[in-house]
């Protein structure tokens, strides 16, 4: 039986800063819309990381019974590993993505942003069917989109939706930054998991393109949300406080381009989820300052 602390790994807590940052963003949009909401901001997080550890739970479930977890590096695999039997891991994906249907549906009807409803299934069917079921499009090379919609876009303007009622160019700025960023998470991690993933049958975007072009893709992610921060900042100028999030990308750029690989690249996971956080709260403050300064 698992204990605690491999429940709590397997959780993978490092990801939860794709839980965490397109909700500060969104508030940051909100608030230069003079309409943020902290309760709001607070349902929309928990909604948000239910839904993120969900899909963690849920990408174990289903890449340990298929047996692609066997031989994989990086956190604890509950299942790949035989830590905890698949029903007991399964169930811990389906509570928290029930958890988050109700705080997303008390966020809702507290906002009446009832658009979100369909919305908000959408994204725990995304989260289910990333792994689950017999297409999991994350087998398929459809990840890294469906990444950049949901943890990107959705997030982030289903943020700033349920507290301002509408949406700015601010914020579609944000909200693509923040997919990108998002995106880069998956990217490295599908990067160092190319031999393994290949060797199961899982032709995920990375293992398509090879490593040389996964790099590049990489690179070019980090490139997007820095065009996103200068186009942010053209809005309001105070948004280009983000940019000092870029000096964490400066390593992670050479260490990906430089080649690399396995163990090597697990480093890059957790330094990109840093980026992330750091870009989204500095983009947040920027963002939220605009009424201020005006």
């Amino acid at each position: 039986m698992a204990t605690l602390s491999q429940w709590v790994e397997g959780a993978r807590p490092r990801t939860l800063p794709a839980a965490v940052a397109p909700v500060l963003v969104g508030t940051g949009a909100a608030y230069a819309l003079q309409a943020g909401n902290p309760a709001y901001a607070l349902l929309a997080l928990l909604v948000s990381v239910a839904l993120q550890v969900g899909v963690n739970y849920a990408n174990d479930y289903s890449d340990g019974i298929r047996g692609t977890d066997r031989n994989r590096v990086g956190p604890v695999r509950l299942v790949g590993q035989d830590l905890a039997r698949p029903g007991s891991v399964k169930f811990a994906a389906m509570t928290c993505f029930a958890t988050a249907a109700l705080l997303g549906l008390a966020l809702v009807a507290l906002s009446g942003a009832w658009v979100m409803l369909l919305i908000g299934a959408a994204s725990i069917a995304a989260a289910w069917y990333y792994t689950g079921g017999k297409r999991p499009y994350g087998y398929s090379g459809l990840g890294e989109p469906f990444v950049f919609v949901f943890f990107g876009l959705v997030a982030t303007l289903g943020t700033t939706y349920t507290q301002a009622l509408s949406l700015s160019a601010a914020s579609i700025a944000g909200a693509v930054g923040i997919g990108a960023l998002a995106t880069a998470i998956l990217v490295a991690n599908n990067l160092r998991d190319i031999p393994t993933d290949r060797s199961h049958g899982k032709l995920t975007l990375a293992v398509r393109l090879g490593q040389a072009r996964t790099r590049r893709l990489y690179g070019g992610l980090l490139i997007l949300a820095l065009v996103c921060v200068l186009a942010a900042g053209a809005l309001y100028p105070s948004a280009l406080v983000a940019l000092l999030s870029f000096v964490l990308a400066i390593p992670l750029w050479r260490r990906v381009l430089g080649g690399a690989a396995g163990r090597d690249l697990i480093p890059v996971l957790s330094g990109t989820g840093l980026l992330e956080l750091a870009y989204a709260a500095l983009l947040a403050i920027g963002l939220a300052a605009v009424p201020h300064l005006g």
